[in-house]
């Protein structure tokens, strides 16, 4: 299983709205308000990383009250290996 955290900007008002819409694909498995640079901290989990590009590109990018997004993908670590 794929997993990245969408880092998401949205205009100024229009957190609750695509919360909302973020909601109603699959792909993401929460989506919450954070403080900072950004606005919302979203997961999204497929089968592949090519499908959660494609739910970045063609799904999010396209939301109405989006203006930016950084996706942070997640690699799995080799087993017993620690953090530096």
């Amino acid at each position: 299983m794929a997993k990245a955290y969408v880092l998401i900007k949205t205009r100024v008002g229009e957190i609750d709205l695509v919360r909302a819409e973020l909601a109603r694909n699959a792909n993401i498995t929460s989506a919450d308000p954070i403080i900072g640079p950004y606005d919302i901290i979203a997961v999204v989990e497929a089968s592949d990383y090519n499908t959660i590009g494609s739910v970045v590109l063609r799904f999010v990018h396209e939301l109405r009250g989006v203006e930016n997004t950084v996706t942070c993908m997640v690699i799995e670590s080799p087993t017993g290996a620690g953090h530096g």
